[in-house]
């Protein structure tokens, strides 16, 4: 296979067939959503024009996709993706979309890396920095608008969390954690 880092090169004929550069072999939408899967970056090219049709063919596999009950995408996310397409709110959609889907995936990723580890306990750093990157997007998305609620559920009347009382539930927090992992251990002996 060639380097994973260059997107596998499909192009497409004047009849429509898919073409596989690589493995010189034809291709269905269902193949290249598999090389998706795998992570692999795919590009879709027009054989005769030259045009990039990747974004075309892309929407084409989710429709296909949702179309056979693979739901994914609520309506009202569907609806709102149609009305960014009619106002001037929808220049900053792509932007939104982009980062959060790369948060996601790195808080993803994280997640997999603590829970292949041995130690129970090793799963909490990894909530607690995709919690972190959650708050600082929403926060960077909203300009630092307060927000109506905060990870621990709603804000009081007066606005945002006391810190101490928020210092005061860590500090509770760390210590149950602290005395689990010591229980954690000794059980191991």
């Amino acid at each position: 296979m060639a380097e994973d880092n260059k997107p596998l090169l499909i192009k497409r004929y004047a009849s429509r067939r898919l073409y596989n550069t690589e493995t010189s072999d034809y291709v269905t939408l269902e193949d290249i959503a598999g090389f998706i899967r795998e992570g692999r970056e795919v590009q879709i090219v027009d054989l005769k024009s030259g045009d990039d049709l990747t974004r075309q063919y892309l929407l084409q596999i989710i429709a296909e996709h949702e179309s056979r009950g693979e739901n994914v995408l609520p309506v009202n996310i569907l609806t709102d993706l149609v009305r960014t397409y009619t106002n001037q709110a929808g220049s900053v959609v792509p932007q939104f979309l982009q980062t959060y889907f790369d948060m996601f995936r790195d808080g993803q990723s994280k997640m997999m890396e603590s829970m292949s580890k041995a130690n129970p306990m090793a799963t909490m750093p990894a909530f607690e920095a995709m919690q972190a990157q959650q708050e600082a997007f929403m926060k960077a998305m909203t300009g630092g608008m307060q927000q109506p609620w905060t990870s621990s559920g709603p804000a009081p009347e007066g606005g945002a969390e006391p810190a101490e009382e928020g210092g005061e539930n860590l500090d509770a927090i760390k210590q149950q954690l602290a005395e689990l992992q010591d229980k954690l251990s000794k059980m191991g002996k």
